[in-house]
């Protein structure tokens, strides 16, 4: 506590509160939003708004991530693969609907037993191996596919 008392600090003229400065958002108090930079004796307001397209962005991105993890999928790679989708969309929304991703997820005690096709060299193989699931973001269904081991 000590250490914090010795930092440099105001005091806001909209709130009357104590405001440290390295705690300032932008120049404005943290707590009402009153520029310190400019002292005119107007108090303006800081008002962050969501628009519209920012909400829907953050939805589309919390039920993509959602369904990508109950999958099974590495929460890192869905990130990766979301933050790609928001570049493109941003740049060329035409390249964005076409995007292809490969998610590796972990396969089932079941599927582990039986014996399965490689996607790639088309051997069957039944132990070892990794299951992906591949596809759009557009798509409804994206398949699940196996490699074995070798490839």
């Amino acid at each position: 506590m000590t250490s914090r008392m010795h930092t440099p600090h105001t005091t806001c003229p909209s709130c009357h509160e104590e405001v440290f400065l390295d705690e300032l958002v932008g120049g404005r108090c943290p707590l009402c939003g009153y520029s310190l930079d400019e002292d005119d004796g107007t108090c303006n307001e800081y008002e962050e708004t969501l628009e519209r397209s920012d909400l829907g962005w953050m939805i589309f991105q919390f039920f993509v991530f959602k369904r990508f993890c109950n999958k099974g999928a590495n929460p890192f790679q869905v990130m990766q693969i979301l933050s790609r989708y928001e570049e493109l969309s941003q740049c060329n929304p035409a390249d964005a609907e076409k995007m292809q991703f490969t998610l590796e997820v972990p396969m089932s005690r079941w599927e582990q037993l039986l014996p399965k096709r490689c996607s790639k060299c088309g051997r069957m193989f039944v132990s070892g191996g990794k299951a992906v699931i591949s596809g759009d973001l557009q798509s409804p269904e994206h398949p699940k596919a196996y490699i074995c081991p070798s490839c």
